[in-house]
């Protein structure tokens, strides 16, 4: 999603990224849920959030269909992306 002004307002536009851009996207995603864990050592939590994610579930997976929902939300305003 990125910020358009356009008279006075301030529109959510959905763009898409580049795949090594979504790759960066994941992987920061996954870091900053495993930060958010309770538990002992980071291994441990991003193990278990890596285990989340290939089950479909956690924070970082959330985080992920949160965004995609707002994009799909937002598609009407996808004409002012330049």
């Amino acid at each position: 999603m990125k910020p358009q002004r356009r008279g006075g307002s301030v529109f959510q536009v959905p763009v898409e990224v580049s795949p090594e851009r979504g790759i960066l996207l994941a992987m920061s995603w996954l870091a900053q849920a495993a930060r958010q864990r309770g538990g002992r050592g980071m291994v441990s939590k991003l193990t278990a959030e890596l285990i989340d994610a290939s089950r479909k579930t956690g924070n970082a997976i959330r985080k992920k269909e949160e965004l995609h929902r707002m994009a799909e939300a937002n598609k009407a305003l996808s004409h002012y992306r330049f």
